[in-house]
C-alpha cells in the first residue's frame, strides 16, 4: 500500500513539475503574461528599465523571452539576457551612446504603469479574435509578441507588435497596438 502511496505521490509530483507555472508555459493571455512580468520583476527587479523586450514561443520550447534590461539607466550600461528551456542567461554587454544633454532613462521604459505586459497579453488575445473573425484563421498561434520602443526615445511612437500565424503554418499576421491599446493596423 505505501508502494502505491509513492507512486501516486511521483506521478502527481511529475504532472506539477510538467505542466508547471514556469514562464515557459504561460498562455498568450493577460494573466499569462502577467506572470511573465512577475517573473522579470523577480530576476531584474520591479524598477528595472528596458530597451527591448520579446516573447517568442517556439512548439517544442514554449516561451522564449529577449530582454535589454539594467537597473541603473545612467551607467548607459545593459545586459542582453534570454529565457529558455528553464534558464536565463546573458549574452552580450550593452554599452548606450544617447545625445549629450539626455537622460538614458528617457530611452528606455519600465514595466508595470503605461507599459505592461499584462496589457500585451490582451492585445495577443484580442489579435487572434480579430485574425479568427476578419480572415476566417482558426486557432491562430502566437509568434512574436514585443514592445516596440523608438530609438528617439518619443514615447508617442512606441507600440505593442503581435505577430500571429495560423496553426499549420502559413502567411504570418502582424498587428500593431498604441500603448493605450487602441488597434493602429495589421499587416501580413
Amino acid at each position: 500500500m505505501k508502494r502505491l502511496k509513492f507512486l501516486g505521490l511521483g506521478i502527481l509530483f511529475t504532472g506539477f513539475i510538467s505542466c508547471g507555472g514556469g514562464i515557459d508555459n504561460q498562455p498568450a493571455t493577460a494573466e499569462g503574461f502577467g506572470e511573465i512580468e512577475k517573473e522579470l520583476a523577480t530576476k531584474f527587479g520591479a524598477d528595472a528599465y528596458y530597451t527591448d523586450l520579446n516573447i517568442l514561443y517556439v512548439d517544442q520550447v514554449g516561451n522564449t523571452i529577449a530582454a535589454t534590461v539594467t537597473s541603473d539607466p545612467e551607467s548607459l550600461e545593459m545586459g542582453e539576457w534570454t529565457y529558455s528551456n528553464g534558464a536565463w542567461t546573458q549574452s552580450a554587454d550593452v554599452t548606450l551612446e544617447i545625445p549629450e544633454g539626455t537622460k538614458a532613462a528617457d530611452f528606455m521604459f519600465q514595466l508595470g504603469g503605461e507599459i505592461s505586459l499584462s496589457k500585451l497579453g490582451g492585445l495577443v488575445e484580442k489579435s487572434k479574435k480579430m485574425l479568427t473573425e476578419e480572415k476566417d484563421v482558426p486557432n491562430p498561434k502566437l509568434s512574436i509578441a514585443s514592445i516596440n520602443f523608438p530609438d528617439n526615445g518619443d514615447m508617442a511612437e512606441a507600440k505593442y507588435w503581435v505577430k500571429l500565424e495560423p496553426e499549420n503554418g502559413g502567411t504570418s499576421f502582424s498587428f500593431y497596438y498604441d500603448l493605450k491599446g487602441e488597434f493602429i493596423s495589421m499587416d501580413y
